[in-house]
């Protein structure tokens, strides 16, 4: 973790971030760990979710962190963990919003069931996961909610309508949420990621034509990385941003 910021206003906060288990999400969970503030995350993935959990304990003194196992498709078990993390943690007071599923898809083959369940995995968990953080933010007297985008839609990228649409589709959430939320001093923006380096672009999707193309259409010709994501998110979720609400923030080195 080579972020240097500190925002003494995340020490001790409940943070919750969904798809917590790896790619951004795992950086997500570090990065605010490193923060001192108290960090729950879901994922399906159990293994790797443990494997962090016990890292960061073993790694950060007085680590405050738990992993909580659920399928975001389940929104009832989606606002029972967000119910137990008050109980154990403490009112959530910054929620991120970053699980997605970015698998391609032809067009021409998707079905209504399929259709449906990108938005059930990419769109739904986000509004029910405000919905279900609404009253702890409440009773705080305000939080920080990050959507994260995607700059797919942006450049018209094609064989995944399904994921493009529901990601566009975030920037509405975040804009009539922030209207709906603001009067109660909760603050909801959205945070777009370019392509970053996960493991799993780097694994699918990243070749030498591709990684030819990033670089190009790039203004700077670093490759981004998790790391970058998180340092917006952390400006976000901190009280240096408190004035911050209803924007969409792109980290994607100049790509759009």
């Amino acid at each position: 973790m080579n972020l240097t910021n500190q925002y003494p206003s995340l020490k001790g906060k409940t943070v919750f971030i969904t798809g917590g288990g790896s790619g951004i999400g795992e950086c997500l969970v570090e990065a605010f760990v490193h923060q001192g503030a108290k960090v729950a995350f879901v994922d399906i993935q159990v293994e790797a979710s443990e494997k962090l959990e016990a890292r960061l304990k073993s790694e950060v003194a007085d680590a405050q962190v738990k992993f909580y196992e659920c399928n975001l498709i389940d929104i009832p078990k989606l606002q029972s963990v967000i119910a137990q993390v008050e109980q154990e943690l403490g009112s959530i007071s910054v929620l991120l919003n970053n699980a997605a599923n970015d698998t391609r898809h032809d067009f021409k083959e998707v079905t209504p069931e399929y259709w449906d369940q990108r938005m059930n995995i990419n769109l739904r968990p986000q509004f029910f996961a405000i919905q279900a953080v609404y009253p702890q933010m409440k009773k705080l007297g305000g939080g920080s909610i990050v959507n994260f985008g995607s700059m797919s839609w942006y450049e018209h990228q094609g064989g995944m309508p399904g994921y493009t649409t529901s990601k566009s589709a975030v920037l509405g959430l975040t804009r009539g949420m922030a209207n709906d939320l603001g009067p109660d001093n909760i603050r909801v923006n959205t945070l777009t990621p370019g392509w970053v380096m996960t493991e799993r672009q780097l694994t699918h999707w990243v070749n030498d034509e591709t990684a030819k193309d990033i670089e190009k259409s790039q203004c700077v010709k670093s490759r981004l990385m998790p790391e970058d994501i998180a340092a917006m998110a952390l400006f976000l979720a901190s009280d240096d941003s408190k004035l911050c609400t209803a924007q969409n923030f792109i980290v994607d080195g100049g790509w759009i």
